[in-house]
């Protein structure tokens, strides 16, 4: 079975976003709830799977604008006031890929980890080297960005040539895949626009990878950022350029 086929996803009327006086849900109700922000990439990474294991009816969004959370989210659901967070079965979790973890384990649909000891081996070491990865590009930004960046993205490029097929495990899509691809949507976005820079090219298995990855419709539903925005608060965030009213731009674009 394709990996489009595995995808479970299906159109979804989006909840709209809590704002700092909306009403709490009932905790601990029985009613399993994601907490989020649609624009968030950690929490966008658990969103993604939650989709594609067509868990939309099974598991419900509390969304937020990180500027306005209303306070009963720290004080009576999320002590750490952060996103991701998962209330199930009587508890509240947090950190994205454990969440990714646990909705592959504990939910039924198609599995995101492999049953093979070596490819999972594989998916753990890609998993663990996701902060690196991401620190390393933002070390680019404020840097050389397009001498420095292509050390950083050439990692992908040799993991994706490990197995044939367009993902990291070959033609099973996985949380690897999902752990990295909010980052990546980010950050092409940015290097393209502001340094005319494709991290594409030359890259083969990372354009057929962003090729594949955007034939599903379990991240298509997720794409909830306007590359204006991206430019703008990464620009800001690493001082590259500057934008009118750049302040208050900042303040809007808290998490992308």
């Amino acid at each position: 079975m394709s990996t489009a086929a595995s995808d479970k996803a299906t159109p979804e009327k989006l909840t709209p976003v809590y704002g700092p006086t909306s009403e709490q849900p009932p905790l601990f109700d029985g009613t399993t709830r994601l907490y989020i922000s649609y624009r968030c990439p950690f929490a966008q990474r658990v969103l993604i799977t939650r989709n594609f294991k067509g868990l939309q009816d099974e598991i419900k969004l509390v969304p937020f604008n990180l500027r306005s959370r209303p306070d009963w989210y720290a004080e009576k659901v999320y002590s750490e006031n952060k996103v991701p967070s998962l209330e199930h079965n009587g508890k509240i979790m947090g950190e994205s890929i454990d969440l990714m973890k646990y909705l592959d384990s504990n939910f039924e649909g198609p599995s995101l980890l492999p049953d093979d000891a070596t490819k999972k081996q594989f998916a753990e070491e890609l998993l663990e080297y996701t902060d690196t990865f991401n620190g390393n590009v933002y070390a680019a930004f404020k840097g050389d960005v397009v001498s420095d960046v292509g050390p950083a993205v050439d990692y992908l490029e040799d993991a994706l040539s490990k197995y044939s097929g367009p993902f990291f495990l070959g033609d099973q899509f996985s949380l690897a895949d999902i752990a990295y691809i909010p980052f990546i949507e980010r950050f092409e976005i940015f290097l393209s626009e502001v340094y005319q820079y494709n991290i594409t090219e030359g890259r083969p298995n990372l354009a057929a990878w962003i090729q594949d990855i955007n034939k599903l419709e379990s991240y298509n539903l997720t794409k909830q950022i306007d590359p204006k925005e991206v430019v703008e608060y990464y620009s800001l965030r690493f001082l590259v350029i500057f934008f009118n009213q750049n302040t208050q731009a900042y303040v809007s674009y808290t998490s992308i």
